[in-house]
């Protein structure tokens, strides 16, 4: 059973039970009142009765009349004095009678009392009500007489019976409006419950957007409010996973292209040392430049492994470091590519110091001179060049069309398709230089013209580099 039927139901016993109590005391207060009046009546009736009576008996010489004469007497003064509901008694035997009734074996005692006295009696399925009193009399003598008034009440019972009847067909008919009403009140307000669980399933289903309109400012509203609040804080975390599985795919993919260029450069110089004959000397720097890339592997690797964890920057070693010295490894990095390509670099810097991670920054460095190199041809230069807050690289090759500016630093997207899936390249170059640089408080800025040639900048921030240099 649903809960508004529950509710529904559970109201309307208790509304039923609530007027069925109201309504039986209210007929059993009116039924009780009705025959309070009725007794009240009935004994000022044969108070006013009996007092007629006692003052014709008191002149009546009883002693003169015979027997049948006095009864003749008393029954002309009962019917003088009385209606037909009376009864004349002396010394407690029936001397005159203008009911239907007779007294068979009824205590009579209790009527021994000069103010009335009301008993009920109920008689072949009809109720009577029975007031008696002694005739007040000053001159009494020995003889006592004793007025009985019976009168049929049994229409008062008919009339509550009547009334309670009539009191069950209107409860019958007021409870099955009332819990008509009561449903489709309780169902309306519970609509924003019902509301709540399609939303909840539609939630579990992945319509992460959906919401449930706030209907009231009660509890139930305030319930809405709450559910709404929860779920866009589910929508907004399933979208924070769906950006750190994107992140970290594109980090994975990310660290595959940066090994490539250390290990061309540990292929080529261990190609010499197998191939070519030099001397001890030159063996020796090749070696050092050898194990010097496999650090810097290990170095560059552990570093990608860390931001996968979603750029964990207690990982990241933030110093002031000689831009000169950076751009100097960076060339000796990139000094065995450019002379395959058949390509100059020519390097221009101030001696400045700028906060960085070192290995993530050469990593950056590589990237543009890579992406330069690729646009390039043979007998081409690539300028570097490093002042203040800014280190820029700039090739003389094909550029890039404006409206593909915007989405080159986008993981993945690629300008050349051909061309980068000729070179092996994923798309992730840029993409991975992006978000090195935002870890540094850094931006990058692209300038490109169709056939000119391409630059791109380092900006750092104005602010640490001159609190460094203080």
């Amino acid at each position: 059973m649903k809960l508004w039927q529950k509710i529904s139901l559970l109201t309307a016993a208790i509304l039923l039970i609530s007027m069925a109590v109201y309504g039986g005391v209210a007929v059993y207060e009116t039924a009780n009142y009705n025959l309070n009046q009725t007794k009240v009546a009935g004994a000022r009736q044969v108070r006013t009765t009996a007092y007629a009576l006692g003052q014709s008996l008191e002149n009546m010489e009883a002693d003169e009349l015979s027997e049948t004469a006095n009864r003749a007497y008393l029954q002309f003064l009962l019917r003088r004095y009385s209606s037909r509901d009376f009864m004349l008694l002396q010394d407690w035997e029936l001397v005159a009678n203008t009911t239907d009734y007779e007294l068979t074996g009824y205590q009579l005692s209790q009527f021994d009392s000069m103010e009335p006295v009301s008993a009920f009696q109920q008689k072949n399925g009809r109720y009577l009500l029975i007031v008696g009193q002694q005739i007040p009399m000053t001159d009494v003598g020995e003889t006592t007489y004793q007025l009985l008034m019976i009168r049929d009440i049994s229409d008062l019972y008919e009339n509550v019976l009547t009334q309670i009847g009539m009191f069950l067909v209107m409860l019958g008919l007021i409870v099955a409006i009332a819990i008509n009403i009561i449903f489709w009140i309780i169902r309306r307000m519970l609509k924003p419950l019902r509301d709540l669980q399609e939303a909840a399933g539609a939630i579990s289903q992945g319509q992460l957007g959906r919401r449930v309109r706030v209907r009231s400012r009660d509890e139930v509203g305030a319930l809405s409010v709450s559910f709404n609040q929860m779920a866009e804080k589910i929508e907004y975390q399933m979208e924070e996973l769906e950006q750190v599985s994107e992140r970290r795919r594109q980090l994975l993919g990310s660290l595959a292209h940066e090994l490539k260029t250390p290990m061309t450069s540990i292929i080529g110089y261990s190609d010499t040392l197998l191939h070519v004959k030099i001397n001890e000397e030159q063996q020796k720097k090749a070696l050092t430049h050898i194990n010097n890339e496999c650090r810097r592997l290990e170095r560059l690797s552990g570093k990608m492994m860390n931001l996968l964890e979603l750029y964990n920057n207690d990982t990241i070693h933030m110093e002031a470091y000689p831009v000169r010295r950076l751009l100097s490894q960076v060339a000796e990095l990139e000094k065995y590519h450019l002379k395959e390509k058949g390509i100059y670099l020519a390097v221009e810097c101030q001696d400045e110091e700028l906060v960085m991670d070192v290995d993530l920054m050469e990593s950056v460095l590589v990237n543009l001179i890579d992406n330069a190199m690729k646009a390039s041809k043979e007998g081409d230069t690539i300028v570097v060049v490093a002042e203040e807050n800014r280190i820029l690289v700039k090739d003389n090759g094909r550029g890039i069309p404006p409206e593909e500016i915007p989405r080159i630093t986008e993981a993945f997207y690629m300008v050349d398709k051909s061309r980068s899936k000729k070179a092996g390249g994923i798309g992730l170059g840029l993409a991975l230089c992006s978000q090195i640089v935002k870890l540094h408080g850094a931006r990058l800025e692209i300038r490109s013209k169709l056939g000119v040639g391409t630059e791109i900048s380092v900006i750092f921030p104005e602010q640490k580099k001159r609190e460094e240099k203080a």
